[in-house]
């Protein structure tokens, strides 16, 4: 009944614990961009097909997959190579599932959020504003198409539903060094999206009321942010005190030191963007 796409490159740390929580799908396709350590050799080991695609950015590399892929089933379930899917979660997909697809012009929701629990130093970060955060994740292909080039988000065609499951996320499973790397490469693109929004878009600002859904005062969040000045400091105090990020202990004070940094990443790459 369900699908799953994996994306990946040299994760061979990772994917062989996301696969072993996948092992009940018949249907798991890892699109592998170009890895040259044992990814493709483990994948295969988990019995998943590989379909090679050279990467370039979030966006085109999702839709090109939704359209490109025949998958074996009408739901699919996109999951990173260093997530794991609970059994709880596993459930609750397949009851989602059985009860058929949805309908562009109907009531049943053709694709589905849900949020996730990330680990940092040994624990769930459950404060510093990074819980709840709900992502699309499963969906019906045809239906969804992705913007942005790095954070997507999904233009879906259709309601959407929610699920109550959590899928969790262990982003520093590599080290720092790949957790650093990494940053840098998506604060290139998120300054690009940045300069790119000052100059063509505006705030929302009526997405930022209560009463508007998580997902849609996340993205004006991020717009609003564009226009402000001491991001990195901003973003400290927001997740540190606002968001009550003390609570996490030491790691939650690391964390949010770690999310700054990344945050004046991105500031100095617009300001070095500009010429400036």
């Amino acid at each position: 009944m369900i699908s799953v796409l994996i994306l990946t490159k040299n994760e061979e740390v990772n994917l062989s614990h996301c696969l072993a929580s996948l092992s009940w799908c018949d249907d798991i396709v890892v699109l592998d961009s170009g890895s040259t350590d044992r990814t493709v050799a483990i994948a295969k080991e988990f019995g998943a097909r590989v379909v090679e695609r050279v990467f370039d950015n979030w966006s085109s590399h999702l839709n090109w997959a939704g359209s490109q892929i025949d998958f074996k089933h009408p739901w699919l379930y996109y999951s990173d190579a260093d997530e794991v899917m609970p059994e709880d979660l596993r459930a609750e997909l397949h009851r989602v599932a059985s009860r058929g697809v949805g309908d562009s012009g109907g009531d049943l929701p053709v694709a589905y959020r849900l949020r996730y629990k990330n680990f940092f130093m040994g624990k769930w970060i459950k404060h510093c504003g990074i819980y709840p955060v709900w992502v699309l994740r499963f969906y019906q292909p045809e239906r969804v198409r992705w913007e942005r080039l790095v954070n997507p988000t999904a233009v879906v065609q259709g309601s959407e539903g929610k699920l109550d499951g959590h899928f969790h996320h262990y982003s520093f499973r590599k080290g720092l060094f790949h957790w650093v790397e990494k940053h840098n490469s998506y604060s290139t693109q998120e300054a690009i999206e940045s300069l790119k929004s000052l100059q063509t878009g505006r705030v929302p600002w009526g997405d930022l009321m209560p009463w508007r859904t998580p997902a849609a005062r996340r993205v004006a969040m991020k717009e609003l942010s564009f226009r402000m000045p001491f991001r990195a400091q901003l973003r400290f105090a927001y997740m540190y005190f606002w968001k009550l990020g003390f609570l996490d202990g030491t790691a939650g004070y690391h964390y949010c030191k770690l999310l700054s940094i990344y945050e004046y990443l991105i500031e100095m790459k617009m300001r070095e963007m500009r010429g400036g």
